[in-house]
């Protein structure tokens, strides 16, 4: 799709539920770096994709400790995790119906490109940077805690220690043992956010993130049951 019409961006941002005042800052958000390359496009949709990952962050961060008052951090850790994560950002894009709207190259979208998981996540993003520019913190907030607040039934599967649950899957499937790696850290000595990657013979890598190295770990382990699949099969 070389070009989203004016009508196509106001179809969208009714389901958002925004009136966008510079429909060009949502057009902006939906065109990929594809589009770019071919000159479709001038620009892409990364630097919003980078602000609204800061502003999903911080909106989910509030409505997890408003939801749970008495919840301790390393809780709070992990179901920020699994709200945040590409696959649940992917989710809400699907029902927001992005991929249709996106701006790509024939050859990225030829490949399925508006179903990939992380192009839509990406996309997410973005249009969440979007509301934020367009309309201001506040009306980006509101429209996180009203999509992903249905994802807090999903809570329950971070409970248990993902990482020995991981572990003792992946001796299942006769792969060698997952290795994890700091891949950053941010924030001040007195609350630092670290990230970290746990990669895995044969399969996709996944990070997470926490107010510890353990804590990023569970993370990064637990987006790859959920992944995969395996933590439906595994008791809390």
């Amino acid at each position: 799709m070389a070009k989203t019409s004016d009508k196509a961006l106001h179809t969208l941002a009714a389901r958002l539920g925004h009136d966008f005042d510079d429909l060009g800052v949502l057009k902006l958000a939906l065109t990929h770096s594809s589009a770019r390359a071919v000159e479709l496009a001038e620009d892409d949709n990364e630097r919003l994709e980078f602000l609204g990952d800061r502003v999903l962050g911080l909106a989910v961060a509030e409505l997890l400790t408003s939801r749970f008052p008495e919840a301790r951090e390393g809780e709070l850790a992990r179901w920020f995790n699994h709200l945040v994560r590409a696959q649940t950002c992917a989710d809400i894009a699907q029902g927001w119906d992005l991929g249709r709207y996106l701006v790509m190259s024939d050859g990225e979208a030829g490949s399925g490109g508006r179903r990939k998981m992380t192009i839509l996540a990406n996309a997410c993003e973005a249009v969440l940077g979007a509301l934020h520019c367009d309309g201001g913190y506040d009306v980006a907030r509101a429209i996180i805690h009203r999509d992903w607040t249905p994802h807090l039934g999903e809570l329950e599967v971070a409970a248990a220690d993902a990482k020995s649950v991981l572990q003792e899957w992946v001796q299942g499937q006769k792969r060698p043992l997952p290795h994890y790696e700091e891949v950053g850290r941010s924030g001040p000595d007195h609350a630092p956010e670290f990230t970290a990657e746990v990669q895995i013979e044969g399969l996709e890598p996944e990070r997470g993130k926490g107010p510890s190295k353990r804590a990023a770990e569970q993370a990064a382990a637990l987006a790859v049951l959920v992944r995969e699949g395996v933590w439906d099969s595994v008791e809390p």
